[in-house]
């Protein structure tokens, strides 16, 4: 850190700083402070106006300034802000308000009036919503295309080039600065630091006298954290950014921090990890950069944020909050405990807790409109509540899909592996489907492949080459089925061992009946065998579970086939949710797999 840009910069902003100002600027003592200005003066950076005792800021020093300007800021805005749910399902974490004023826009702002105006938003997570910044800020924009897999250290990678060779702030979207922090010229690299008193499982730093970082550690006990923004210099970026590169494709970084690269390089790990990198082995400056209490923010969770603007406590202008508030007729202030669940294919959901019981919102995916009918949901969850079998609903609306239940303390899922528990899972099946119960819709395999088709081919190609092919074969086993003339019965369709809960008390419920209907029952163990990604001996073995015996051939057949069509109409469905950009790995091929190799079964058995 050159202390006299320091210097020479508190002039530049105030020409009346006074040496104690300064001592509280660099963390240093009054006669140190002192020192650095006759040093200074020296050096002809600086000279005194004797006028009216305040300081001029001399050619030199405006030099010196120059080669330290700061040349723009890099926001990373791309993460979903898991902690930060519902708010967040609709909106990114960075655009929340904080008494009234988005988080983002807060330190745009605050980058302006110290004149940075190139700046750069990295966004991933609801992207569109930041286009507008475009306009009002003169932003831009840079995507990341793997905000949903990885961590930070990925989008610094894509950000790379806009730091290599300059001078750049980089910071979080989500970050609150009570007073404006920044500057149009700086010393050298810094991170930003707060002093946590007792326990705190931030990175915690270890500096020397002058405050040059040299050991960062996770977890502590009155300890200055990394807290905040940070400034990359250009000398520390030529150093960190080779290394940040070569860490982005080592196996096992995908969910690293940036900050994960530069900790190794300061322990020595990072010259382990890559020996033939010069840069990995070089010392890397970075400087703390102390900031009084209360002066800067990263929120937590949502429970923080609350306590900071209490405007959280009462509306927070959301509609799953405040639809439970409504349901429950408490205030928002009286839903705690507010967490997200992992998130499945179709919805996003998340718990929180009303006074002593925890309950579960269900909200509906981008695009489901489209796909499920929430109103024959409801009547499947309505014909089925006097059989206990399903989670205990709250409530549900049929015209939003938005679904409240009762979570289930202690309850594990299914094993797939584990026979016990399949076999009872199976049990409630059987159980259902032999119920007697009706509703009016079914599941007509036909009528969803052609939906699903049409939505593929009106949002994009249908990417398998021999797709028109494998069609035809479904096609064949749709004409075997009927020509079977099989029972329709109330079916799940969704037999995914992650909806099945096992309670502390050994019973079983089975949750998520979005996709249920009138269907051939056997379709319930077809989709349980490709949601388990079983060979086919465990698929085998399934179907004799479910019927208590050895089945016949055309039992056989019918999972087969069906195990068939629901692979194929599934990889359809994946490759619709990723024209929206719901990515599902290899999920895709999965199920295509599963449409072929079973076909193919299916081929070889002749029904008398």
């Amino acid at each position: 850190m050159d202390r006299n840009v320091i210097v020479c910069r508190s002039i530049f902003e105030n020409p009346a700083v006074t040496q104690r100002e300064l001592a509280k600027e660099l963390h240093i003592s009054l006669g140190t402070a002192n020192s650095l200005v006759k040093e200074c003066l020296d050096k002809q950076l600086i000279a005194v106006n004797k006028v009216n005792e305040t300081y001029e800021l001399l050619t030199e020093g405006q030099a010196l300034l120059e080669k330290h300007k700061v040349d723009g800021a890099v926001i990373i805005a791309a993460g979903f802000g898991s902690r930060f749910v519902p708010l967040t399902f609709e909106t990114p974490k960075g655009l929340l308000e904080v008494f009234g004023e988005r988080m983002i826009e807060r330190q745009i702002r605050q980058l302006h009036e110290v004149g940075i105006t190139d700046i750069t938003i990295v966004v991933g997570y609801l992207k569109e919503k930041f286009e507008y910044l475009i306009d009002k800020y003169q932003v831009k924009l840079l995507y990341n295309p793997e905000y949903s897999k990885k961590n930070t250290l990925t989008t610094i990678y894509q950000a790379r080039e806009l730091l290599r060779g300059k001078n750049m702030y980089v910071l979080s979207s989500d970050n609150w600065m009570r007073h404006n922090m920044y500057h149009a010229y700086e010393g050298g690299a810094w991170y930003s630091s707060s002093y946590m008193e007792g326990e705190t499982s931030e990175w915690c730093l270890d500096y020397n006298k002058k405050g040059r970082i040299l050991n960062v550690f996770v977890g502590g006990k009155d300890q200055w954290v990394m807290y905040g923004p940070a400034f990359f210099s250009e000398s520390f970026s030529s150093k960190f950014l080779p290394v940040l590169e070569d860490y982005y494709h080592l196996p096992g970084t995908e969910q690293f921090y940036w900050e994960n690269v530069y900790m190794e390089m300061l322990s020595g790990e990072a010259a382990k990890r890559l020996p033939d990198l010069p840069e990995a082995k070089e010392e890397i400056e970075m400087y703390i950069n102390r900031r009084q209490a209360d002066e800067v923010y990263e929120f937590e969770n949502l429970e923080e944020l609350r306590r900071f603007d209490v405007k959280y406590q009462r509306h927070s202008d959301n509609e799953a909050m405040e639809l439970v508030s409504k349901v429950f007729q408490v205030s928002e202030s009286e839903i705690t405990e507010i967490r997200c669940l992992k998130a499945g294919m179709t919805n996003k959901s998340f718990l929180f807790k009303i006074k002593d019981r925890h309950y579960i919102c269900r909200i509906p995916g981008p695009g489901t409109e489209l796909l499920i009918n929430r109103q024959q949901e409801k009547e499947v969850y309505d014909a089925t509540h006097d059989l206990g079998i399903t989670e205990k609903i709250v409530y549900f609306s049929g015209e939003t899909g938005y679904k409240i239940a009762e979570f289930y303390e202690g309850a594990h899922n299914a094993d797939a592996e584990n026979e016990d528990e399949i076999s009872r899972c199976l049990k409630l099946v059987r159980k259902f489907h032999q119920s007697g119960l009706k509703v009016s819709h079914s599941f007509d395999f036909k009528e969803r492949i052609d939906f699903y088709e049409k939505l593929c081919k009106a949002s994009g190609d249908i990417l398998f080459d021999d797709y028109n092919l494998v069609r035809g074969c479904m096609k064949e086993l749709l004409d075997r089925l009927d020509g079977l003339g099989h029972e329709k019965v109330l079916s799940h369709l969704d037999t995914v061992v992650d909806n099945f809960l096992i309670l502390p008390n050994g019973d079983i419920r089975l949750i998520d009946w979005e996709y249920a209907g009138m269907c051939d029952p056997l379709v319930d163990i077809a989709m349980f065998a490709i949601y388990s990604y079983y060979n086919e001996e465990q698929t085998d073995r399934l179907i004799e579970i479910y019927f208590e015996r050895e089945p016949s051939m055309e039992e056989r057949f019918t999972v087969y086939a069906y195990m068939a069509l629901g692979g194929f109409l599934w990889s359809l469905w994946a490759v619709y949710k990723a024209s929206l950009g719901e990515e599902f790995g290899e999920y895709t091929i999965i199920m295509y797999r599963y449409a072929k190799n079973y076909y193919k079964k299916c081929s070889k058995i002749v029904l008398e």
